[in-house]
């Protein structure tokens, strides 16, 4: 039974996330694909205290998954089917490098950009050093896009 293909979403809580989640799922339900969340949380600054260090990371992942739950209900209301969600630790685009690697179902990366100003980190990163070295394609989706102008795009 072959996996449907699927459009990764880089989910950090921020505006132009949110576009690109709106993108993903438009695009996903017109050719049939799936939509799967990511997100990254950082390593941890080591603490001389190992158990504010624990709750730290206790407290980071909750978010996380909260942030994921929210974005994931989200996405079901735009396209229908609940996303499938993963949380990677580490630095954010090596992670998501080697993430998507290793993850033949990956049809696209999907990115969101903001607005306004430099571009962000992981938008330059994989536009930049990283564009030729991926298995699948990487969208950025602009973050000032108006909702009617996403729909026809998709």
């Amino acid at each position: 039974m072959e996996t449907a293909p699927t459009y990764l979403v880089v989910v950090d809580g921020t505006a132009e996330s949110r576009v690109a989640l709106r993108f993903a799922s438009l695009r996903a339900a017109h050719v049939g694909a799936k939509v799967g969340l990511v997100t990254v949380i950082p390593p941890p600054e080591f603490m001389q205290w190992g158990a504010v260090q624990e709750a730290m990371a206790a407290e980071a992942l909750a978010e996380a998954e909260a942030l994921l739950a929210g974005v994931a209900d989200e996405a079901e209301a735009i396209g229908g089917l609940r996303p499938a969600s993963t949380i990677l630790h580490g630095e954010a685009a090596p992670a998501l490098f080697d993430h998507v690697r290793g993850d033949a179902t990956v049809r696209a990366l999907v990115l969101g950009a903001a607005p306004r100003g430099a571009p962000g980190p992981l938008v330059s990163y994989f536009a930049g050093e990283r564009a030729g070295q991926l298995p699948c394609v990487v969208i950025i989706v602009p973050g000032g896009l108006e909702a009617e102008r996403l729909e026809s795009l998709t």
